[in-house]
């Protein structure tokens, strides 16, 4: 059986994740599959094995499906979904159930809006694959251990279409992107080692000094041309 050529072009969602927290991560990350695992990295992939086996549940008005595979071809996105829940309105009960992504974090909520991101993606997914609205969703840091619910407005939506874009653009962009400068992720950043951003900055500086000089000397040179008899 030969494969959907639009199936193989589908990038991860978690990719989005690291675009937002440092184009250059992403890059070594998902187009050059460099990878390197730090403390933080293995606290988050202990979290997630443990709601990483596809099941459901029901309990009442609302179904519990876990490790549930996400796509939308729209975005050019495939992943999974840590839970799906799907609530049912007692007010109606022959309304289709209601979809509600729940993805588990290690730690506190983050000071930019990567995980969000990564949430309103998976909801995206959902609506193109089951052609229902899904108008929030529900953040779960281990701590607090306790849920942040995250509303799909209209900024955040676009938001992560543009980065869907942004990511496809990077990934096929000849060089990396410029790695952070003086930046305190990369102290939490597990590629650190990988990535160089001191050595690499430091070149991309020098490169710019003989840039920048090259470029104002022929400008003196232009400069007393002009002015000679």
């Amino acid at each position: 059986m030969e494969e959907d050529d639009d199936d193989i072009d589908l990038l991860p969602l978690s990719a989005l994740q690291h675009l937002v927290f440092c184009p250059r991560q992403c890059v070594l990350i998902h187009g050059e599959r460099q990878w390197a695992e730090n403390r933080l990295t293995a606290e988050g992939r202990v979290l997630h094995d443990r709601v990483d086996t596809p099941e459901e549940e029901v309990r009442g008005g609302l179904r519990i499906a876990r490790a549930v595979p996400l796509a939308s071809r729209r975005l050019g996105l495939t992943g999974r979904a840590d839970v799906v829940e799907f609530h049912r309105d007692p007010a109606a009960p022959d309304a289709p159930w209601r979809p509600l992504p729940v993805e588990y974090k290690r730690g506190r909520p983050k000071d930019h809006d990567a995980d969000r991101v990564q949430l309103c993606a998976q909801a995206l997914c959902l609506e193109d694959m089951l052609g229902l609205p899904v108008p929030e969703g529900a953040l779960f840091y281990g701590q607090p251990r306790r849920r942040q619910t995250v509303p799909f407005d209209a900024a955040l939506r676009a938001r992560t279409e543009d980065l869907a874009a942004e990511l496809r653009r990077l990934l096929r962009a000849p060089a990396l992107p410029p790695p952070l400068v003086d930046d305190p992720r990369c102290r939490s950043c597990s590629l650190v080692d990988i990535c160089r951003p001191a050595v690499a900055g430091r070149s991309a500086a020098r490169w710019l000094d003989r840039a920048l000089g090259r470029l104002l000397a022929d400008d003196a040179g232009t400069a007393e041309e002009d002015d000679g008899p």
